[in-house]
């Protein structure tokens, strides 16, 4: 094999929506450097990112009930509801400059205007729902919320899942109307593309990165196989970031930093129905989020989508949960297995001993067939037939595990986090939902923490691309009405889209 060696100020791992992000803004920033991307697959956005691997929710918390969880004393905790939401209206000003640059072009290709339901049956549920509408009501973030429990009311909203309903058992809904449905494979491919236009920034596709270790000069020294012309590589950069999805904790952990040690992850695929019938995608325009059941994890909130995907509209219910040890779609049976090492196999282990109910849990996942996934549907769908539904394998999820103070030993964590090494010379992106619609954010926090010398000289130009920057969206009532509308008119998000 033949060995070859380049040097970049920045290495990219993984050609999804987070590591385009991150390139998008530090090309923005410093236009002179040299970036470079690798991707073991052919092209981008194929793992997380694809729009079949996600439900394409423009996360904003204002369905999603497990953003507000409901506390021992009966309060709802809407911090994390807050918050969500705040990253995703920095996400909407990112794309919206992006457009507004001819950086991206048709925004209706990967951001669509689509109302966001809550719905719920069953008298405790009710009642959770009324106290969320309390508690969000008066917020400024979350103006615009219609709540009812008029089963006409909600029949006039969502027709097809009110259609066969029994309205013996109390039911409720809330409709935020300026939701979204997000295409983020579109969106990633959009924003590779251009940056492969401009002369500093090489995306080298069919590129496996096999290894990642520091030199003593505390460059980063990458080893990569070109799988089409077999051959190894040999890059070095200053930073590197490792944006590989699921595939990102083998290779944190390749890196040795100190920051990687206790930590393990656990993956978990998802599945959902998939319908394409006109007839009855036509009756559903919004998506719906429900209640998760009683005794499982955030993950198991079961929603239904209206989607557009590849010029068509199509409906996903789901998402039920399957197994398999891979932590790419297109990874190893292996991959489990090998991440599992002398410093984390304490980890591991407590994380297995204190979800037993999640290993329960998917172990019934495992044995449902589609009659009974059927049967879930018709929880939300009472009329669904059997004919008009199939079933999808989406995207492959890891789950971070890591001791925590908090959580002690093994804690199991549904949602993202950023590692960073101490030197700031190195990071990654751990865990999943809402990962996507909150990148842009998550990006700015890997300037901060990983450029901090570069802060004074580039906080003029993010204040340009995303005006929020700095501000707080909460305490600022008139800025987030100014740049939600401003938004909403470059991105196409006024009218909905039929």
């Amino acid at each position: 094999m033949n060995h070859n060696h380049t040097t970049s100020d920045v290495i990219l791992i993984g050609a999804g929506v987070v590591s385009a992000t991150l390139a998008t803004l530090l090309h923005k920033l410093e236009p002179e450097w040299r970036i470079t991307l690798f991707e073991k697959l052919d092209s981008a956005g194929q793992e997380s990112s694809n729009e079949w691997n996600n439900a394409g929710t423009g996360h904003a918390a204002l369905c999603e009930l497990n953003y507000t969880p409901e506390q021992p004393d009966g309060s709802l905790d809407i911090s994390k509801a807050v918050k969500i939401n705040e990253q995703f209206q920095v996400s909407r000003q990112m794309w919206a400059h992006l457009v507004e640059q001819g950086d991206l072009q048709n925004p209706e290709d990967f951001i669509r205007p689509l109302p966001h339901i809550s719905f719920v049956y069953g008298k405790d549920h009710v009642e959770f729902l009324t106290k969320r509408v309390e508690a969000l009501k008066d917020h400024p973030q979350f103006q615009g919320m219609e709540f009812t429990i008029d089963p006409e009311r909600i029949k006039e909203w969502i027709p097809l899942m009110m259609e066969g309903r029994s309205t013996e058992e109390p039911i409720a809904a809330t409709k935020f109307d300026h939701g979204t449905d997000v295409n983020f494979g579109e969106l990633t491919r959009q924003m590779l593309k251009h940056l492969e236009k401009q002369d500093n920034i090489e995306i080298r596709y069919n590129h496996s990165v096999d290894d990642i270790q520091q030199r003593a000069d505390g460059a980063w020294e990458v080893k990569v196989r070109n799988l089409k012309e077999e051959t190894i590589e040999e890059h070095t950069s200053s930073f590197a970031f490792i944006g590989a999805g699921g595939g990102a904790l083998p290779l944190l952990q390749k890196t040795g930093i100190p920051e990687s040690k206790r930590i393990g992850g656990f993956p978990i695929s998802g599945e959902f129905l998939v319908c394409d019938n006109p007839e009855v995608v036509k009756q559903h325009h919004s998506k719906v989020y429900g209640k998760e059941p009683a005794g499982t994890p955030p993950m198991t909130v079961p929603h239904l989508d209206r989607r557009h995907i590849e010029g068509k509209d199509t409906l996903l219910y789901g998402p039920f949960a399957g197994f398999t040890p891979k932590f790419l779609k297109t990874g190893s049976m292996m991959d489990l297995f090998g991440s599992v090492k002398p410093t984390n196999v304490l980890t591991m282990l407590a994380a297995g001993a204190k979800n037993t109910s999640l290993i329960k849990y998917l172990a019934m996942q495992l044995k449902m067939s589609k009659k009974d996934r059927m049967e879930e549907l018709r929880n939300f769908v009472p009329n669904a037939s059997n004919e008009d539904w199939d079933l999808l394998v989406a995207g492959q999820r890891v789950q971070l595990i890591e001791d925590t103070e908090e959580g002690g030993r093994g804690a199991l964590q549904f949602g993202t986090k950023l590692i960073h090494a101490e030197d700031r010379t190195m990071a990654a992106l751990l865990g999943e939902s809402p990962g996507a619609s909150v990148s842009v954010s998550i990006m700015l926090e890997v300037l901060h923490k990983c450029f901090p010398e570069y802060r004074e000289s580039w906080d003029p130009k993010l204040k340009e691309i995303i005006p929020s920057y700095g501000e707080s969206l909460e305490d600022n009532p008139e800025l987030l009405e100014r740049v939600h509308d401003s938004t909403s008119r470059t991105l196409g998000l006024l009218e909905p889209v039929k």
